[in-house]
């Protein structure tokens, strides 16, 4: 017979190897210094900016993870509307994707309230306004009242990955789950670690019938809000996880399946960590030299074409633009003309703007003047 994690003598406790994770503790707090450093250094309005495209990315792959794309123009929307950056002429969002940015805003905006059983239940039915999870129809806000099983296959050959505790367990679970958590915070336990016995905590209970994984998130960004002392979080681990979706599922799995040891699933999770901070600090760096850029050519004018083909440059980064900029490109990117396509390049050639790389004729390439910009 399987023995899940929950069926073992020491749970809900749990054990790990903590020599085992040391050296990744101090490489996590290294990459999140530096970032935070770097976030710091963005002033007022970039540092809002910078928010504002991590929470998109965490809204649409926290849905993603569980197969459930939102249409990414309205949570934008629906992000600018609650982070009160520029919204004018975006479509409304619907309330399916509000909800989702609601929560999560929640969960960083009051990581120091008090975590109650009514609060984590709303979180639920935000999550479910309608009452249904695709064609299904489920109870939101309360406990499942039926048995939770991790499968996969086809009908009649299903493999079962876990199967979580049965539905009379999950109020004293839940008990004991928020009373840790509210508690725990006082304790000795390195943050990081504690997101993630959280994370892992919440989803070995599954306590509903769907949204374990989103709110497991949304409690994971709530935790790391208290490690930091802070509402805003400038890394987003849900995009990472969708990254390595298949690695994230296959941690929990071995670790819920297992002796009770769960060092695999900490290493794992603060692995995660270490490469989420490391794409954010990509993505600020590139919005750094952004900013650089549009302050160093504030005095130029720019038409509305050559202004959006230059941003493309700027949002792919240094080298990442695939095969250069040429006038091909550019005619398709700005959609006008091979005649204003000409005018628009020399102007930017002129401009200092643009400079051009090896070749000629028909292999003719730009790229930014990169080193006007780049400090």
């Amino acid at each position: 017979m399987q023995k899940y994690i929950w069926q073992h003598t020491g749970w809900p406790e749990l054990e790990w190897d903590k020599t085992a994770l040391n050296s990744l503790l101090i490489k996590c707090r290294q990459k999140q210094s530096f970032l935070l450093g770097s976030a710091n250094m963005l002033g007022f309005d970039l540092k809002l900016q910078t928010q504002g495209l991590i929470l998109e990315k965490e809204v649409l792959e926290t849905s993603a993870i569980e197969g459930e794309k939102l249409d990414p123009s309205e949570v934008r929307s629906s992000v600018a509307r609650k982070l009160g950056l520029p919204a004018a002429g975006m479509r409304s969002p619907d309330r399916k994707t509000d909800a989702v940015v609601e929560v999560l805003l929640d969960a960083g905006k009051h990581f120091n309230k008090h975590l109650s059983e009514k609060r984590i239940k709303a979180w639920h039915i935000a999550l479910f306004p309608s009452g249904y999870s695709g064609f299904h129809q489920i109870v939101a806000g309360e406990w499942r009242k039926d048995e939770m099983s991790i499968v996969s296959g086809p009908e009649g050959r299903q493999k079962v990955h876990y199967r979580a505790p049965p539905p009379q367990n999950i109020a004293e679970e839940m008990t004991f789950f928020l009373q840790w958590l509210n508690n725990s915070i006082k304790t000795n336990i390195d943050g990081l670690v504690r997101a993630a016995l959280t994370h892992y905590r919440f989803v070995a209970i599954h306590p509903f019938d769907d949204g374990n994984g989103r709110i497991a998130r949304a409690l994971t960004d709530m935790v790391l809000a208290q490690d930091e002392g802070s509402p805003t979080r400038f890394y987003s681990l849900s995009y990472q996880i969708m990254k390595e979706r298949d690695d994230y599922y296959g941690a929990l799995e071995k670790c819920s399946n297992g002796t009770g040891d769960i060092t695999g699933w900490l290493q794992w999770f603060l692995g995660s960590f270490i490469r989420a901070v490391a794409s954010s600090q990509e993505l600020m760096n590139c919005i750094l030299v952004k900013a650089r850029f549009w302050q160093e050519f504030a005095e130029t004018t720019l038409n509305l074409r050559q202004k959006k083909v230059i941003n493309k440059l700027l949002d792919v980064g240094k080298g990442n633009f695939k095969g250069n900029l040429a006038a091909s490109n550019y005619k398709s990117l700005a959609k006008t003309t091979k005649a204003s396509t000409s005018r628009d390049l020399e102007d930017l050639l002129k401009k200092g703007v643009l400079r051009l790389l090896e070749g000629g004729g028909r292999s003719t390439r730009y790229d930014l003047t990169w080193e006007r910009f780049e400090k």
